[in-house]
Formats: structure tokens, sequence, C-alpha cells
């Protein structure tokens, strides 16, 4: 699979322009995957790409970002690195079966075809770093078609995904639990119910390196370390 590309159109940036075979992202400055290069292939003028790519960010008042993934050309990690870009975000991409296991009994999954008020809060409380991007994010999410899933308890959603059907594949993204709701097993819940819901026999997630919890959880539900990324920032 082509992670790059499945990423890259499953969390679209609202602004793209291409620049010698890379797309430039920008998107309110909400996430670095929506507002950062996505630097595919070779380009004839390394220099005049990098050069292209810091203009248009310090435009829009962004820092210049790279997305390096598995499309990107090896000597470029090298460029930046030399150029004073930080090595930022380390991520790996987990992709598996899609063969969850049953849920418990008692917790259906609320699932809609957008974001609700609730959703998008509880999603916000856990992930909200951008502040008062909330707008910018939701643009985002709903830029192409997804599935929203939520575990709610009196009307609260304590656990949250979101699942984007991509031709043979599903991309998982957006899951997020509230603190207090922690340990119970809610996102293994949503993530099944996401998973049946869309009926697939393959699904991948982004996580990033560190978080060995979520790693856990995820191998645990069938997923394996399928690719990496990281970020150059300057």
């Amino acid at each position: 699979m082509d992670f790059d590309l499945l990423v890259h159109e499953a969390w679209p940036a609202y602004e793209q322009r291409v620049h010698d075979g890379w797309v430039l992202r920008y998107a309110g400055g909400v996430t670095k995957r929506a507002n950062s290069v996505l630097p595919l292939g070779r380009p004839a003028d390394l220099d005049g790409s990098i050069g292209a790519a810091e203009r248009f960010y310090r435009e829009r008042g962004q820092r210049c970002v790279f997305s390096l993934g598995p499309g990107a050309a090896p000597e470029l990690d090298e460029e930046l690195e030399k150029r004073g870009y930080e090595l930022v975000d380390p991520t790996v991409i987990m992709a598996g079966g899609g063969a969850p296991g049953s849920e418990p009994a008692g917790s259906p999954v609320r699932i809609e075809d957008r974001p609700w008020k609730g959703w998008l809060e509880t999603w916000w409380a856990v992930d909200g770093r951008y502040g008062s991007g909330l707008a910018d994010a939701e643009r985002i999410c709903t830029g192409v078609p997804a599935w929203y899933g939520a575990y709610e308890e009196d009307g609260v959603a304590l656990a949250v995904g979101r699942a984007v059907p991509q031709g043979d594949t599903l991309g998982i993204y957006c899951m997020a639990t509230l603190p207090e709701a922690r340990r119970r097993g809610l996102a293994r819940t949503v993530l099944r119910g996401l998973v049946r819901h869309a009926g697939t026999n393959s699904a991948y997630l982004v996580t990033t390196a560190p978080n060995r919890a979520a790693q856990a959880l995820y191998r645990g539900e069938g997923f394996e370390i399928a690719g990496r990324y990281h970020y150059r920032v300057r």
C-alpha cells in the first residue's frame, strides 16, 4: 500500500499546491500532517524546491515542515538536517486484517457520517493541541467521506474515532479517550465498531513511535508496524 498517499488523502489540507512533484499543504496550522510538504519523489531542482516550500509557509506565517515517509528521496532527509531542520514526531504506520473480536455486551458504538458536537468536543479535549483551531480541524476531517464513531454514556462521548474508506482499505484516525474513561477498553470497542461498520478486510492507522501503549492495543487487534515517517521542522 502507498501509505504516503493514503494518509495524505485521508487527512486533506484544504489548500494544496504542487511544485515539481511535491505537494505543499496548508490548513490553518492545525496538525503538521495537513501543514507540511509531502515530498513525493526527487524534484528536478532540490534546492529550488526547498526554497519554494520555505516561501510558501513563510507567506502563511508558518514554520516550514516536511513529512518524510516511504516516498521521500533518501537524500532529502540528510539535506534538511544540514540546513538545520529538526527531526520531530517519529510515527509508525500499523496495518492489519481488520477482523476485530466481539464487542462487550451492552456497549454499542454510535456511528454517523459527520462529526457531531459531542464527538468533536471529546476529540478536541484529548487532541486539541492547536488552541482555537477546532473549525480548521473539523474542515480537515470533513474534507473526505468518513464515519465517526463514539462510545457514549449519559449522552457524553467517552471515546471516539474516525474511519475513512479508501478503496480496499480503511484508514483509522482521531482515536481519543477522555482521561477519566481510560483503561476500560473503550478505544478497542470504538475501533472494532468502526471496522465492523466498514465491513473491510484491511485497515491501517498511525500513532507516534513513543506511544507503546497504543501500539500494544492495536497489535492486540491484529495490527503490525508496516511503515514509518517523521517530520523535519525549521
